[in-house]
């Protein structure tokens, strides 16, 4: 992770959060859309940023999609996971954002986001714990606590994933099973 503020700031942000939203395209995936013949489209999606939220879900972290875009691959992947709050084809990210937030009866605070494009930057202005993709687009890294070193769609989510785990103090137990109880 790089960090735009004090590192030390950022870990106490990251510390409140409750609820996990990230975009899709460009942050679970890599951006690029298969197009088929028949209308139909193709994603890939990392199975490091998969068994990333199944941790954060272990360790009792909500993650949410919220996307501009609709997709069937959206929702198959979303029901995989065992993500239950998703919002497809949103004109109007941060309307979509107050909404979850009035939902899940949460404040600003409590929430992380991960984008990577302009209209992300709603949100990343208001969220508690802001973070950037790599290859984000220029401006959104203005808007965020922290960029990762990894990009969207090969391992990104992962390590954001790995970060909250490991400030929230829950690493050692939703990995014991993996690594071992100490």
């Amino acid at each position: 992770m790089k960090f735009r503020g004090s590192e030390a700031e950022t870990r106490q942000r990251a510390a409140r959060i409750k609820l996990v939203i990230l975009d899709v395209d460009g942050v679970l995936t890599n951006g690029g859309l298969v197009l088929h013949d028949n209308g139909q489209e193709s994603k890939v999606f990392h199975v490091h940023d998969g068994h990333g939220i199944r941790l954060l879900q272990r360790a009792g972290v909500e993650v949410a999609l919220l996307t501009g875009r609709s997709s069937r691959v959206v929702a198959n992947r979303a029901r995989d996971l065992g993500i239950k709050l998703v919002i497809q084809g949103s004109k109007d990210k941060l309307a979509s954002y107050e909404s979850i937030l009035t939902q899940r009866q949460l404040d600003d605070s409590e929430v992380a986001y991960v984008g990577d494009d302009l209209v992300d930057i709603p949100v990343l202005r208001r969220v508690g714990l802001a973070v950037a993709v790599a290859e984000a687009t220029t401006p959104v890294h203005f808007y965020c606590h922290m960029t990762t070193r990894i990009g969207g769609g090969r391992g990104a989510v992962r390590e954001v994933c790995d970060f909250l785990l490991e400030v929230l103090g829950r690493w050692e137990e939703v990995t014991a099973p993996y690594l071992g109880a100490k």
